[in-house]
């Protein structure tokens, strides 16, 4: 089950339960939202009528804007560029009916999102009291006397001894000498 719908000068084809971005709408979250310019409506798979006196609602979810589209004019030859940016306001709405020739069609409701837990305070103190023991602990570890270096100088000092002998530049230095 599907409809065609016209909204901000744009076609959505939508089902119930769809969350459609569309144009803003002057509309809150949670409002209800008809839209009455139906193109098209389909009630079984392959079969598609026109829409005529068909009836599609949906709830506002969202309102915000857009991914970031940047703009750039150019001219050649001429030292011209301008680039600017451009984010496009959108309203989100969840379809939850589509009605027509008697028929509804409705989407499933969503569950309701459970508040979170907040721990009583005498929890926060006890769980604070952990944080303070844990944060010590890593102070004596730090205190520990360092492992020498002996080791690495002696290394270095070893590799500077095998360095390998000079190259003549070739070419280049008898051109110099002249």
């Amino acid at each position: 089950m599907y409809a065609v719908i016209r909204a901000g000068g744009k076609q959505y084809r939508v089902a119930p339960g769809d969350i459609v971005k569309i144009e803003k709408l002057p509309a809150n979250h949670g409002d209800t939202v008809e839209f009455n310019d139906v193109l098209a409506v389909s009630g079984e798979e392959g079969k598609i009528g026109p829409g005529n006196e068909v009836l599609v609602s949906g709830q506002v979810v969202d309102s915000g804007r857009g991914d970031k589209v940047l703009v750039f004019h150019f001219k050649r030859k001429k030292q011209y560029k301008k680039i600017y940016g451009h984010r496009q306001h959108f309203t989100a709405v969840r379809i939850t009916e589509i009605a027509f020739d008697g028929q509804r069609f409705t989407a499933p409701e969503l569950p309701q999102r459970k508040p979170k837990a907040v721990p009583a305070p005498a929890e926060v103190e006890a769980e604070g009291d952990a944080a303070e023991e844990q944060t010590a602990a890593p102070k004596t570890k730090a205190a520990a006397p360092k492992k020498s270096t002996a080791k690495k100088a002696a290394a270095k000092s070893k590799a500077t001894k095998k360095s390998a002998p000079k190259k003549s530049g070739g070419a280049k230095d008898k051109k110099k000498k002249r």
